[in-house]
């Protein structure tokens, strides 16, 4: 028989090593899958491996699952046949003439952009590479430059189809298209907001984002021209986005639509080519097969953690500090904007929703003024992807940071970049006030489809 190890101990041993291990450059899948196997052996014995299959085999045949390589199939086409520089060029053009107009055609390419990816990296690096030399060319503040582009980039968290909703559903047995039609009403408020901030800020001292000069401007008729070109993947989203919402397919339907959806777009756009084909099959290999190899393993270490008492011990300790439910919540929220400064969020989902989930149930739906159970869940999921999205953006380890590096000219300093992203966290924060404190953001789109 294996060690008895008090479960504060246990914690304190097991969340370190990780720490640790990750902090010396090891990958997240390999270091929680492998801890999880060495603490099984030592807390149990041979029989006690059996978890790892048996935790892992409900993951493989998960159909849900299966939407996350379409949706990144999907946008790995659209990238390739060069319909985001396409998009943001119109964008540019239409709302050219307006100051501060380039960072809220970046937000809202963005934002349009987050429907088609689902995928935070690549809507910042592409934003970065496309839209950052526009703005800087035309005399743009740098900061408004560089916040527009990351804040615009993190909405794909939020804004259907996200991959990590669809994670985050599978993990919390939520259904996927009501945490979708949940997150768009937040979504659509946060891009709304970023665009009013760039905006106002440009009206009151225009040197920060100028309008581009009157001969660089299109005409209106001009502009319909230039939006009709833009039909095709605009029709593309809408559809899969209306299939999810209106009930007629799955999620995971929807992705398979939206796929061969995305193969008549590049076709429109003449760019189906073999290797445009085979670099968008590369593109969805790596970036699948890191989410689920994150999955396998960080579901392992926290099943082990849970099936050793972990689960009572995080709720005592809760219990124990006195806080009411809201002060639990809260709590709860600081801790996931804290580890996303150190985890990739497909981990800190697996290590934490496992665990947050059960104990916001038995807090009550009563205790934070909701109708049903089924709200609570709901709201807490959509709360959770907007966690996810100030985590993106916060120093000094938020990813889309680091993205934006990528891209950036060398002579602008990181620490431009950290400043540039805390207007738009402070606006973040807002955001997840007013969710917090009116459900009715979240919980009134699903229960207006679904009844």
């Amino acid at each position: 028989m294996g060690i008895e190890i008090d479960i504060a101990w246990l914690t304190l041993i097991m969340f370190g090593s990780l720490l640790a291990l990750l902090m010396a450059g090891l990958p997240l899948a390999f270091v929680t899958g492998g801890l999880a196997c060495v603490f099984l052996f030592i807390l149990g014995d041979e029989r006690a491996l059996n978890i790892v299959p048996s935790r892992i085999f409900p993951l493989m045949t998960n159909y849900q699952l299966s939407a996350i390589p379409l949706f990144i199939f999907m946008a790995a086409m659209l990238e390739r046949a060069g319909i985001i520089n396409d998009m943001f060029d119109v964008i540019y053009k239409v709302m050219g003439g307006l100051k501060g107009g380039l960072a809220a055609a970046t937000i809202i390419a963005s934002t349009i952009l987050a429907a088609m990816v689902g995928v935070i990296g690549a809507a910042v690096v592409t934003m970065g590479i496309i839209a950052l030399p526009a703005m800087l060319k035309r005399h743009y503040d740098p900061k408004i430059a560089m916040g527009s582009i990351m804040a615009g980039g993190t909405l794909g968290i939020l804004i259907p189809p996200s991959i990590l909703a669809i994670i985050y559903a599978v993990v919390a047995e939520q259904s996927v298209g009501e945490l979708f039609i949940g997150a768009v009403i937040p979504g659509l408020m946060l891009s709304g907001m970023y665009i009013a901030y760039v905006v106002m800020r440009s009206y009151i001292n225009p040197a920060l984002g100028p309008a581009i000069p009157v001969e660089e401007r299109v005409s209106n008729r001009e502009k319909v021209q230039l939006i009709g070109k833009m039909a095709a993947p605009i029709t593309l989203v809408a559809v899969v986005l209306g299939i999810i919402f209106s009930g007629v397919a799955t999620p995971v339907e929807a992705a398979g639509i939206g796929t061969f959806g995305a193969f008549i777009v590049a076709a429109i756009h003449r760019k189906l080519d073999w290797p445009t084909i085979r670099e968008a099959c590369t593109t969805t290999l790596k970036a699948s097969a890191m989410v689920i190899w994150i999955m396998f393993g960080a579901t392992i270490f926290v099943g082990l953690y849970v099936l050793e008492g972990g689960q009572q011990f995080v709720q005592d300790a809760l219990a124990a500090t006195g806080l009411g439910p809201w002060g639990i919540l809260i709590l709860m929220q600081i801790l996931l904007v804290i580890l996303g400064m150190f985890l990739d969020w497909v981990g800190i989902l697996l290590l934490c929703v496992p665990i947050f989930v059960p104990i916001i149930k038995a807090l009550g739906a009563a205790a934070f003024g909701l109708s049903s159970p089924e709200d609570l869940v709901l709201w807490f999921g959509v709360l959770y992807l907007v966690n996810m999205q100030m985590s993106f953006l916060s120093p000094p380890f938020g990813y889309a940071l680091f993205y934006l590096r990528g891209v950036a000219p060398p002579e602008i300093p990181m620490s431009d970049i950290f400043k540039s992203a805390l207007p738009f966290l402070f606006l973040q924060i807002v955001g997840l006030v007013l969710c917090m404190v009116f459900p009715q953001i979240i919980t009134w789109l699903p229960r207006l489809i679904y009844g």
